[in-house]
């Protein structure tokens, strides 16, 4: 399984997260591998992990980013995608943010609207950009 799959694994967990807040990662992924949607991969569980574990402080930082949208006015797709691209931003030293963000992009392209890929980009590279100054 490439990255890229493995990122669109991920991404559908966060997706799904956005229907059931209170959803339990374990139950989510279980779920996934029964009815075949997904693959049991440690790139997908790292990155969804990290989301579930960091979800406050990745939830903070894009409603920062995204000032006059709420977290409730962004599309399940562009929230989701987000929360991916913030997630390797913040806490996968290992990815290139340029891998990162065109990787969210894509997905968002993919799923969403076009005008969710333009904003989705916008927003985590602001999130660079600002990283690089500190």
């Amino acid at each position: 399984m490439t990255r890229s799959e493995a990122r669109e694994q991920a991404f559908a967990l966060l997706f799904e997260k956005s229907f059931h807040p209170d959803a339990d990662l374990g139950v989510l992924t279980e779920l996934s591998l029964q009815n075949g949607s997904m693959k049991n991969n440690k790139f997908t569980l790292r990155l969804a992990e990290s989301a579930w574990e960091h979800l406050y402080t990745i939830d903070e930082t894009i409603e920062r980013l995204t000032e006059n949208w709420s977290r409730g006015r962004l599309s399940r797709v562009a929230l989701a995608a987000l929360r991916l691209g913030v997630t390797e931003i913040l806490y996968c030293d290992d990815i290139p943010d340029g891998a990162t963000i065109n990787e969210c992009v894509e997905l968002s392209r993919r799923f969403g609207e076009e005008s969710d890929a333009g904003f989705v980009n916008g927003v985590l590279r602001t999130l660079v950009r600002e990283r690089e100054k500190a």
